[in-house]
């Protein structure tokens, strides 16, 4: 009988339960492992290729398909693992930092604040996110605008689409072959800000090669394999070469081999100089990650929310937690209005909740408001619909309006304190509530998005 306090050394156990075992660890703790000894540096040579394609698995096939990166471009999984860990930390939503470079087109307005990058099954995808223009709707447009890949050879692509027509796909020929797309480089700048700049190295005479994602220290200077991302020097690549050089060079072998290689190579001149002349439209982006999107125990506030207006238009609400102990809400909005971008909505020091029961004045203050909904909310012969019932209010909490943040000496002594208070009521389902004391309505929040999907999504009419 096999005694339950013996242990069984690491090296006995199969490869496969090895394998098992080592892909629940980082590259980092895999590397300490390899170095404590040579048994465990052979092991690790040994199962190199299965580890990396474990680690890869395990952490990203609940998100991705795998297989799908690595069998179309013959990539070694060590290669997908440090592509797929850069992709990793765009997931999630950004903020667009300033509006100097945000348009993309000379007569065209700024785009939305917003953008939310998510997994594809071969590709992540960043589409910009703003508010249904429908009075009395909760619905989202979530606009696809950039592409990122892996090219034939291995290396990371990525294409911006100006107009935010891309059609989603991992067909990288396909891509290539559209003229509406502006080749790009996405570099970090840090852990939280990212810029998204023209690929000028790129060529389109049949080469796989598109943008980079790199990563760049606060100091400016790129950081390569270190940081998992491999950084290519291309001095003497193909992709490298001007663009002037690539069509003559294209002009000189279609003239040669093809009866209509004039007619080609002024057709792929015409083509290179639209480019070009898209390219003097088009600057870097800066985005900005947005860290705590969701609510938490001990932060129930916190995260993006939605909600209607008195004016029954769609507004994004981001609410944050700051270094002092306090709660801000921001307006993260269409930022053709003036102070809508990032505009302060409440304010408030005291994080502390009141409990229920509830005196009868709080009773009173929610009771006698209105809760702005969508107008099919409510019919004639029902009332208003079951899913819109009035919450059950959990806790309660004071808060400030913008005004006072905007005009600090506001809720001074000659101030009418009903002008800038107000409460948060805060619902059992995890959701809540906001209004001030100088008006009668409620504007209830929802979430915007859920696990990793935006809901109520829409598309956009480009007509």
């Amino acid at each position: 009988m096999a005694n339950p306090n013996s242990s069984t050394p690491f090296f006995d156990f199969p490869e496969d339960v090895q394998l098992c075992i080592l892909s629940f660890l980082t590259p980092s703790e895999i590397s300490a492992f390899a170095a404590t000894s040579k048994p465990s540096l052979s092991l690790c040579r040994h199962l190199s290729p299965k580890l990396w394609f474990s680690l890869c698995h395990r952490r990203w096939s609940s998100k991705t398909l795998i297989h799908k990166w690595s069998h179309r471009n013959k990539i070694p999984f060590k290669h997908l693992y440090q592509t797929l860990d850069a992709y990793d930390q765009l997931i999630g939503f950004w903020r667009r930092s300033g509006t100097a470079g945000a348009k993309t087109l000379v007569h065209s307005p700024p785009p939305p604040p917003l953008v939310f990058f998510e997994w594809g099954p071969s590709f992540v995808a960043g589409s910009r996110v703003s508010p249904c223009k429908t009075p009395g709707l909760y619905h989202v447009i979530k606009s696809p605008f950039i592409w990122l890949g892996i090219g034939a050879n291995g290396e990371p692509v990525s294409f911006v689409d100006p107009e935010c027509k891309l059609e989603l796909c991992d067909d990288l020929e396909r891509l290539l072959d559209n003229d509406e797309l502006v080749p790009v480089s996405v570099s970090f700048m840090g852990s939280g800000h990212v810029v998204v700049e023209e690929n000028a190295n790129f060529s389109y005479s049949n080469s796989p090669e598109g943008g980079r994602i790199r990563r760049v220290s606060s100091s400016g200077n790129l950081r390569g394999e270190e940081c998992g991302v491999v950084v290519e020097d291309v001095s003497g690549s193909p992709g490298s070469l001007p663009d002037r050089l690539v069509s003559e060079i294209y002009q000189h072998f279609a003239n040669r081999t093809s009866p209509g290689g004039e007619r080609a190579s002024r057709r792929q001149r015409r083509r290179e100089k639209e480019r070009q002349g898209r390219r003097r439209k088009w600057e870097p982006e800066h985005f900005v990650k947005i860290v705590n999107c969701s609510p938490t125990r001990l932060r129930p506030l916190q995260g993006l929310w939605k909600g209607i207006c008195d004016d029954m238009n769609l507004d994004f609400y981001l609410v944050s937690y700051d270094d002092i102990g306090g709660i801000a809400c921001r307006r993260v909005g269409d930022s053709s209005h003036l102070f809508a971008e990032y505009s302060p909505v409440f304010w408030t020091s005291n994080t502390t909740f009141i409990e229920s029961p509830f005196s009868a004045e709080e009773e009173y203050i929610y009771d006698s408001r209105i809760h702005l909904r969508p107008p099919e909310a409510t019919d004639s012969i029902h009332g208003q619909l079951p899913w819109m019932e009035n919450q059950v209010v959990s806790r309660i909490l004071d808060i400030n309006s913008s005004y006072d943040l905007v005009i600090p000496n506001l809720a001074g002594a000659s101030a009418n304190p009903r002008q800038v208070q107000g409460r948060i009521w805060l619902y059992g389902n995890g959701s809540f509530g906001f209004g001030f004391l100088r008006n009668n309505y409620i504007i209830d929040l929802k979430h915007i998005s859920q696990n990793g999907c935006i809901l109520d999504t829409m598309e956009l009419c480009n007509d």
